[in-house]
């Protein structure tokens, strides 16, 4: 419920201060009467009339509508209370005000300005009890009382205030956080992705272009030649095609229910990728083959993948290529070698290969190389941590 009261005069400030001044203002418009009625005396200093008692009152409480301004409410009630106090008027219902604006500046204001409305406040009381009362200790310290009271309550207020305020901000800058997370999160997955496509195009258009060159070769001399290779180039752009797809259904978000759920290629795929290689391709394997998460098959995949592109782009022609895969020891040694030209095949400027092997062997904290060999040719050598699958 306080909250939202809160809320509402957060949003409504001008109503809020009026309600807040309303009581006090309504007990001096009662007590007009009994003053009206009260006889003059010379203790009790001038009679200001009914008209005059409401004006001073008036005058009092309308600083307390500078909601904005606590330090000069205040100043500017304990200023007229002083002159009050010169002209020897004595204390009215209205003089309670000094206490609700030393209040304000306690809870908006900081420790030295409320330290400072505080003395003030307890001045007052001083000169109040010695120019209208006995000025004992006893009087001073009951007076005080009531002062310090409201004092504290406008420091713990004010604490409290801004221990939620804390809480706010820190909840605004954790959710901002969790936002940037995400968008970084994604960020990250959008990279990923179109790493896979460029493999997945690289590799797959390149077969194509070698497979359309061997068939525009063969076409006049060996008519069935040409057919399995324009067959050839069909079913690698169908398979092209099918994991396009499902790479690019995961980037469009507002058609997640035509989403493919094809399962990414892994080491189970590998015999299908040498087979359908354009560069004519040996698979060995050493040791037993040991079950590994689907993220590493698909890394695996994808750096045998991406090594026999680069054969089939600089290898020159006739090129052979031999891939190895080692399960014996702890890691998962992975080379591919081809006899191509090696160091004399031009160097690409714009490719993303080696830095996409890279980043999948670095996601599982193994290392590749990739550099010419001694005597012709080029090798890919990545090891991998082997991680048995949950």
């Amino acid at each position: 419920m306080f909250g939202k009261v809160r809320a509402w005069s957060r949003r409504h400030e001008k109503p809020a201060s009026l309600l807040r001044v309303a009581p006090l203002a309504t007990l001096c418009v009662i007590l007009a009467f009994p003053y009206a009625a009260m006889p003059s005396t010379v203790d009790a200093g001038p009679h200001l009339g009914v008209a005059g008692y409401l004006a001073l009152s008036a005058v009092l409480l309308l600083p307390l509508l500078w909601r904005d301004r606590p330090v000069a409410a205040f100043a500017t009630i304990a200023l007229i209370s002083f002159g009050q106090w010169l002209a020897g008027v004595s204390p009215l219902a209205a003089n309670l005000a000094v206490l609700i604006a030393l209040w304000a500046v306690a809870y908006g204001c900081t420790f030295r300005w409320a330290l400072a409305a505080g003395l003030v406040a307890e001045l007052g009381v001083f000169m109040a009890l010695a120019r209208w009362n006995t000025p004992t200790l006893g009087v001073f310290f009951s007076g005080s009382i009531f002062v310090v009271t409201i004092w504290l309550a406008g420091l713990y207020a004010n604490t409290r205030r801004r221990y939620l305020e804390g809480l706010e901000e820190r909840a605004e800058r954790a959710e901002r956080e969790r936002d940037q997370q995400a968008r970084m999160a994604a960020a990250a997955e959008r990279a990923r992705i179109a790493r896979e496509l460029h493999d997945v195009v690289a590799h797959n258009v390149s077969v194509m272009v070698v497979q359309a060159d061997g068939a525009g070769y063969a076409l006049d001399t060996d008519p069935e030649q040409a057919r399995e290779a324009v067959r050839a180039i069909s079913k690698t752009g169908r398979a092209a095609l099918a994991e396009m797809r499902r790479l690019v259904g995961v980037l469009r978000e507002d058609e997640r229910a035509s989403t493919d759920y094809t399962p990414q290629p892994g080491l189970g795929q590998l015999e299908d990728l040498v087979r359908g290689s354009a560069v004519p391709t040996r698979l060995q394997v050493g040791g037993a083959p040991v079950e590994l998460p689907e993220g590493q098959q698909l890394a695996v995949y994808r750096i045998i993948q991406e090594a026999l592109t680069n054969a089939l782009k600089h290898g020159g022609p006739g090129v052979q290529a031999l891939v190895e895969i080692d399960y014996n020891g702890p890691e998962l040694v992975v080379r591919v070698t081809d006899d191509g030209r090696g160091a004399a095949a031009p160097r690409s400027t714009d490719g993303h290969g080696l830095i996409g092997m890279r980043e999948r062997v670095g996601m599982y904290g193994g290392a590749v190389s990739a550099e010419p060999r001694q005597g012709g040719g080029f090798e890919v050598l990545a090891r991998l941590p082997m991680v048995k699958a949950a």
